[in-house]
């Protein structure tokens, strides 16, 4: 959720609220409630400040000033006007709103919206106000006819708007959990998949009947690359064999294992005279790694084991791991399967 999306957003709902009042004051103009639409001059003005802050980026100022007229425009509404108009209905959408907005400030590190004091603020307006018109009456007298129509309209454009709200809210809580998921599955360096994720991977699959491959790679002499070269290079390297991994290894499950490290898990079958991680290691053998002018020779070595059915995913690994050792001590820049 970004600051201006929300402010798009911001500016729509201020529109729509903007309208709603001119809507309003020309009922007022048509019951002649004279006190409503004075009073809904300063209103109009209140919302169309509203854009200059919403453009300023000040939306801190723009909910406590916007959201609390509001409520107390629809307050005051509800006491000249009566209870059987739905004014109220208006204060008290405000409350999920604010609550919803405190997380909003919270996401885009501003300044907190304090939710709790002002839904109770909210709560006490409009017990006052409609125990007011319980009590002592409306100060104005509307027929009943037209107290039906405005409480229809005004029902529907709560609802409308709360539907809107809440629509909108939830789709971004769900946008930003799957970002958040989809960065706590990723390595930071390579941006390819991490430990915990191929893990989870390969939880799911470990009862699948399929045929699939796990593909433990190492960089040979990446120690070597690093003092040699520096860090930075030893960086440079990791993403540079990432990318190549994605470009060769398209149909597998890419992850970096830890350090100079990957695993790849390939679920089908290995055609030994087309085997993907021939071609992997062949096109790093043959890629010029070339870093602040200097060229850094780079090759790869690989294990490759192949799923059993009563094999635990450890021990794959493992076996993984072992075919991988085994190519480093015959001579590395190999695959063995």
């Amino acid at each position: 959720m970004t600051t201006d999306k929300i402010k798009r957003v911001t500016y729509i709902i201020n529109t729509v609220i903007l309208l709603m009042v001119i809507f309003l004051m020309t009922f007022f103009i048509i019951f002649k409630a004279t006190f409503m639409i004075y009073f809904s001059i300063p209103t109009m003005l209140v919302y169309i400040a509203g854009y200059f802050l919403v453009f300023k980026d000040r939306l801190d100022i723009y909910v406590i000033m916007v959201y609390f007229w509001l409520t107390i425009y629809m307050s005051v509404s509800t006491i000249c006007m009566g209870n059987e108009y739905g004014f109220e209905l208006y204060t008290m959408s405000m409350i999920p709103i604010i609550f919803m907005l405190e997380y909003i400030a919270f996401k885009i590190k501003r300044a907190k919206v304090k939710a709790f004091p002002f839904s109770i603020a909210i709560v006490v307006i409009y017990m006052v106000s409609t125990f007011y018109v319980f009590h002592f009456g409306s100060v104005y007298e509307v027929e009943k006819n037209a107290a039906k129509i405005l409480w229809i309209c005004n029902s529907l454009i709560v609802l409308s708007f709360l539907i809107f709200y809440s629509s909108f809210s939830v789709r971004n809580i769900i946008e930003s959990e799957k970002r958040l998921n989809y960065m706590a599955n990723l390595d930071n360096l390579t941006k390819l998949y991490n430990r915990h994720y191929m893990m989870d991977k390969l939880e799911n699959i470990e009862s699948a009947e399929n045929t699939a491959f796990l593909a433990m790679i190492d960089i040979d002499d990446f120690k070597q690359i690093n003092d040699i070269y520096g860090h930075n290079a030893g960086d440079y390297v990791l993403v540079h064999i990432a990318d190549i991994m994605r470009s060769v290894c398209k149909k597998c499950t890419v992850s970096r294992w830890g350090g100079e490290e990957f695993l790849i898990l390939y679920e089908d079958k290995i055609d030994k005279e087309k085997n993907v991680f021939e071609k992997l290691r062949k096109a790093v053998d043959s890629e010029k790694f070339v870093f602040d002018d200097q060229d850094i020779k780079v090759t790869v070595t690989i294990g490759l084991a192949e799923k059993t059915s009563d094999e635990s995913i450890e021990k794959w690994v493992q076996a993984a791991d072992e075919k991988l050792y085994s190519g480093k001590k015959s001579g590395k820049n190999k695959v063995v399967i």
